[in-house]
């Protein structure tokens, strides 16, 4: 099975995946939890269900009553996403952040309408489709209504010549490649929200596929895209390339909902791919490691896929956790597709050998390729088990990865260690460039009494270092309000002052997600 056979999954409120899958945590990593002092938790008592909301009738009249939701369900259903402290809140059955209503335009002009009654009656709104984020996303600061996009979900235009492709923004990933990979094409977009993200949330935060070091980043996939805002339209991607003023794509991509509700992109697309094939190389230690995949990043030749794990994510393998403990030294992931995989191949493992790797065959990048999207599936048993399970993510320059890992690494054992819950960190690189690269960590430990202030006192540490060391506050999971503080410090007041003078422009009534990106005046 390929990713354009994986089916949408409808995301059960409060937990990751389809609950037709469960995943039950292995007997390896259930004792490995009892030496970080994890416990199962007393089960909280029935929480009360969600009451329904009321909405002016302005917006029944304008999509139709059954388009606008506001029972209780539905509702609950549209609140928060997915982060541990989203999920420990959802857990606690607390009701805040809930949008009024739900309102399911079938159309850009939709939106538009929608926009312009919203900013009428004061009524913030949020765009949701496949509910993902991991930042504090979906919870402005005042009440708000949340606008799924799940009605606008066709493949409305697929330009063979220029293999280009026309997305509505509420498609889901999965959706999206299924269509493509019918006409014999695919986007190659996968990251590890694949199975419940949409296309209109890829560009809204600057989503990065674990093939990126193939494809690129969704944004660099973007060449048009259109944007619905309370005083209009804005349409842009003319061209691929442009000297017609600044890229002002770049502007819609990565805001977050903030400066208008993307409705449809178009995309590049590629041939899908006819040969896949996937192995794995050892290194002793993760500086070897680094260097090596260093050489792939700036002198190439690029695999499509390019991973490289942490001694400690080596020893633990999400992928398969069945197997915790059982490897040594730090792993890379090469995956090839397209066609004449075979050469590039060769070539890579010429650089990966000539900096001191050991080829493992396919049997590793087999299991990483067949295990890529279970990890997500494994925090709800393990918050069940009563560990606290949660990820960051940053990015920089080559020159100061090693010293940007050990000050994230130290920051956050050191303040979950003085919180009494010394923690398992796990880190990996992702997505490579000339000039840098990311990094993701995995933090696992016992939860504390308030788990919620528990995890907010490590970010917040870990956010500290990251600053410090010359990181970025995100390389791909947004901003959110979770980054928002740290986002506005790293580009400055007046950065942070022209975006607003965009907001104030296109969004005079402060309706598009308030308080996400940008900090409240």
């Amino acid at each position: 099975m390929t990713e354009s056979d994986l089916p949408v999954v409808q995301l059960t409120p409060g937990r990751w995946g389809d609950p037709a899958q469960p995943v039950d945590v292995p007997e390896a990593a259930l004792a490995a939890l009892q030496h970080l002092g994890v416990r199962r938790p007393v089960t909280a008592e029935q929480k009360e269900p969600p009451a329904d909301g009321r909405v002016p009738e302005a917006l029944a009249d304008l999509l139709g009553a059954e388009h606008v939701k506001v029972d209780g369900e539905t509702r609950w259903a549209h609140t928060r996403g997915y982060s541990t402290p989203d999920l420990l809140r959802f857990r606690a059955g607390d009701q805040s952040d809930m949008p009024e209503a739900v309102v399911y335009p079938g159309s850009h002009d939709d939106v538009l309408r929608l926009l312009e009654l919203c900013t009428e009656l004061g009524l913030a709104v949020v765009p949701y489709a496949g509910g993902t984020s991991v930042v504090g996303g979906l919870a402005p600061t005042r009440p708000f209504v949340a606008v799924d996009l799940r009605r606008l979900d066709q493949l409305s235009e697929l330009d063979e010549i220029s293999r280009t492709a026309r997305l509505q923004a509420g498609m889901r990933g999965t959706a999206a490649e299924a269509a493509l990979a019918a006409r014999g094409y695919t986007l190659g977009h996968f990251p590890q929200s694949y199975e419940g993200a949409s296309i209109g949330g890829y560009a809204a935060t600057r989503s990065s596929g674990q093939s990126s070091a193939g494809y690129g980043r969704f944004d660099q996939m973007v060449v048009g895209l259109t944007v619905a805002t309370p005083r209009g339209t804005v349409e842009l991607g003319r061209a691929p390339m442009s000297a017609a003023g600044p890229d002002l794509r770049q502007l819609w991509l990565g805001s977050e909902g903030a400066l208008g509700i993307i409705t449809s992109v178009v995309v590049r697309t590629r041939p899908r791919p006819v040969e896949r094939f996937f192995e794995g190389w050892r290194f002793g230690s993760f500086a070897q490691g680094l260097d090596a995949v260093r050489r792939l990043a700036q002198d190439g030749p690029l695999p499509t896929v390019l991973r490289l794990s942490d001694e400690a994510e080596t020893a633990v393998n999400l992928a398969d956790p069945d197997v915790l403990g059982a490897a040594s030294g730090v792993q890379v992931v090469v995956g090839f597709e397209g066609t004449a995989t075979a050469v590039r191949r060769a070539a890579v493992a010429e650089v990966l050998a000539a900096a001191g790797g050991e080829c493992l065959g396919e049997g590793p990048g087999e299991t990483w390729r067949k295990g890529r999207y279970r990890p997500p599936y494994l925090r709800d048993p393990l918050l069940d088990e009563g560990a606290l399970v949660e990820t960051l993510e940053t990015a920089g320059f080559w020159s100061k990865l090693p010293a940007l890992k050990t000050a994230v690494t130290e920051a956050l054992t050191n303040s979950l260690g003085a919180q009494g819950t010394p923690p398992l960190v796990l880190c990996h690189v992702s997505h490579v460039y000339e000039t840098g690269a990311s990094l993701y960590f995995t933090v696992v430990c016992a939860q504390s009494a308030d788990p919620i202030h528990q995890w907010r006192q490590a970010k917040a540490a870990a956010s500290t270092a990251i600053a410090a060391a010359g990181g970025t506050i995100t390389h791909h999971h947004g901003v959110g309000t979770d980054h928002r503080d740290a986002y506005a410090a790293e580009v400055g007041a007046l950065a942070i002052e022209s975006l607003r003078a965009v907001k104030r422009v296109v969004d005079p009534g402060n309706v598009l997600n308030p308080g996400i990106l940008l900090p409240e005046a």
